[in-house]
């Protein structure tokens, strides 16, 4: 039987080296699932792998969109949905996919609610509401619209109160009605290998990538795409910090500083959410020969 064999696991953990030894092992090549490395700007910010790393191993889903481009989970599922069923599975049965973004993966292994496409004009419409109403404003109008969504909803993430808005708006309904949850039946199984270490372990590796990160570059990717801050795909560690450094409000130091433990404080919340899916078998990246001996046993 057709198998995904997932790696997943938290910023700085590890999932790059260790998918590329899965890869090169099984001779598949690598789907991304990370949500902000799939835009060709910023590849520093986000740790993309390197040109070196995508000649070892094809991967697809990296720098393939722009900052500017609107792409979503439904659309990655459809996506990916496609590259497995009309190419990878054509020609092996076994595909790989990698990432830390929570949405991404569990959008490819169980589905996602049918909820309907925003046309352009209400996209436009709720964007200028943003900008001359503020966040506040939409939150408080989602409450009165859907209350149940604005329960549950992060109301300090304006792309999700501005996307349940326009839900609510376009079709006359509550966000939440069209959220069913219900988990689709996939043509194919799917494996999943989490990877974690200590957690002073993974603190001290995330402090030393965004050290590294800034010698690599990363405040003259920031600066080349400041212009454009107010973007949904710059609302993102690595950048907001340092667009708040380059507004004057913070010096280099604390952005990096910031950084840091903005990176950790998301760590945490992904090792949260993995750690609800009882599916997941769980590994230190550094036992390779473990890992690839235990997805050669279980396709």
């Amino acid at each position: 039987m057709k198998t995904l064999v997932v790696v997943l696991g938290s910023t700085g953990v590890g999932k790059t080296e260790l998918s590329l030894q899965i890869a090169e092992h099984f001779k598949t090549p690598i789907i991304n699932a990370d949500s902000r490395q799939i835009f060709a700007e910023l590849p520093i910010g986000t740790a993309a792998p390197t040109p070196e790393q995508q000649r070892r191993v094809v991967h697809y889903f990296v720098g393939n969109h722009h900052i500017q481009d609107y792409y979503s989970a439904s659309m990655f599922e459809r996506d990916v949905m496609f590259l497995l069923q009309n190419h990878l599975f054509q020609t092996s049965d076994i595909a790989l996919m990698s990432g830390g973004s929570m949405m991404y993966i569990d959008v490819v292994c169980k589905g996602i609610d049918d909820i309907p496409t925003v046309d352009t004009e209400t996209r436009r419409l709720m964007k200028g509401r943003l900008a001359k109403e503020g966040l506040p404003a939409l939150v408080e109008e989602l409450r009165l619209l859907d209350p149940e969504h604005y329960e549950i909803v992060d109301k300090n993430n304006p792309r999700r109160i501005v996307h349940a808005l326009e839900i609510c708006h376009m079709t006359g309904k509550p966000y939440s009605s069209f959220r069913t949850n219900t988990q689709k039946n996939r043509p194919f199984r799917i494996l999943k290998i989490g990877l974690n270490r200590p957690r002073e372990e993974l603190y001290e590796r995330i402090n030393q990538r965004v050290i590294l990160m800034m010698q690599m570059g990363l405040e003259k990717e920031a600066r080349n795409v400041y212009p454009q801050k107010g973007l949904n795909a710059l609302n993102t560690v690595g950048y907001k910090e340092l667009f708040n450094y380059f507004d004057g409000n913070i010096d280099e130091d604390e952005a990096v500083r910031q950084i840091q433990s903005n990176s950790r404080r998301y760590m945490r919340k992904q090792l949260t959410w993995f750690k609800k899916d009882n599916s997941i078998q769980w590994f230190n990246p550094e036992n390779s020969k473990e890992i690839i001996n235990y997805i050669d046993t279980s396709i």
